[in-house]
């Protein structure tokens, strides 16, 4: 019996459906449909709460050892296991107005743009009939899993870190992280960049602030959580150490001291999506410090998440918020 044979089992023999079973793991109904038809694998952590919870040794539920890994490229990459579907559906695609400003410096439409860190793809759609090849690349089964489904003659996908691409030198028109960049080794990341990019290429990390602006109510129950959130990571050591974080604020001077880059600035804009409360709470969900927390400790963050859903709720329903606006900061860097 294969691992998501017996996922499926212990699932109706406890007389959970999808919907229930990915409550009581803090996971998304479809990241339990994935195990359950093989596609993915549930993570170590996730596997640690399903056997605590119905009394069954990890071992009896799949192989932990395709699960291990060592290296803080690998670390970071399994901090975001779990949660692509609410990754995808929830976080914001990579608005329209970088990319202007990309092809804007270039010059031209890029012929091959490269996105590091590129998740399970939504950073890519911008670049749709802007350039002639987007190369994705990303050290996340499961986040490449959801990738792939977007695959067409212009867009492929590549596991890779992202010191180490694979791809030919002085490949790439545009290199870009979005959302990426600070889970990287700034000084290995950008050598490999200054390698794949061509002489005049542009080099962009683009990020937004979070939380989106939507409304007082909506902003301060998430700044209360996520405060709670840097609490119990400092707090626990076990927490703290499933992950090795870069510091934002960093970034353009660590473009700068790179010396591949003869011009670099910070440039801000903003988008507007649509917003809904289930969305907003998707957003917090698609954080990997709170799901890590949710996976190793939850009796430490549950009733903050609750109460957290509790005040979105109310929020969006007293002031009809029906947007929101992502806040952007670019950095940006011409070889």
């Amino acid at each position: 019996m294969n691992s998501g044979e017996i996922i499926r089992k212990l699932r109706q023999s406890n007389g959970l459906t999808q919907d229930e079973m990915a409550e009581k793991l803090f996971v998304t109904r479809q990241a339990v449909s994935r195990w359950e038809n093989g596609d993915t694998l549930p993570n170590i952590d996730t596997l640690r709460i399903m056997s605590r919870i119905f009394d069954i040794p990890i071992n009896n539920l799949v192989d932990v050892k395709a699960l291990s890994g060592d290296g803080n490229g690998e670390k970071n990459a399994d901090r975001f296991l779990g949660f692509a579907d609410v990754y995808d559906n929830d976080r914001p695609s990579v608005p329209k107005q970088a990319v202007d400003i990309i092809v804007r410096y270039l010059g031209k439409a890029p012929g091959n743009v490269v996105d590091i860190g590129c998740g399970t793809g939504l950073s890519v759609a911008a670049w749709d009939g802007r350039c002639g090849h987007v190369t994705g690349i990303d050290p996340s089964d499961d986040m490449l899993a959801v990738a792939r489904l977007k695959e067409n003659e212009h867009l492929s996908f590549i596991k890779a870190f992202s010191h180490d691409t694979g791809l030919p030198a002085e490949y790439a028109d545009a290199v870009v992280c979005s959302q990426s960049f600070h889970w990287m080794n700034p000084q290995d990341t950008l050598r490999e960049v200054d390698r794949i990019l061509r002489c005049g290429g542009a080099f962009a990390a683009i990020d937004c602030d979070w939380p989106p602006v939507c409304g007082l109510k909506a902003e301060m129950a998430y700044a209360a959580l996520f405060n709670k959130v840097r609490i119990i990571e400092e707090e626990n050591a076990d927490v703290r150490h499933t992950f090795t974080r870069w510091n934002k604020e960093d970034h353009l001077n660590n473009i700068r001291s790179s010396g591949y880059f003869r011009y670099s600035r910070e440039i801000v804009f903003s988008s507007v999506e649509q917003c809904s409360a289930e969305r907003f709470i998707g957003l917090a969900m698609s954080q990997g410090s709170l799901q890590t927390i949710l996976k190793l400790h939850p009796e430490l963050i549950e009733n903050d998440y609750r109460h957290f859903c509790k005040a979105v709720y109310a929020s969006f329903e007293e002031d009809a918020i029906n947007e929101m606006t992502f806040c952007y900061r670019m950095r940006i860097g011409i070889k």
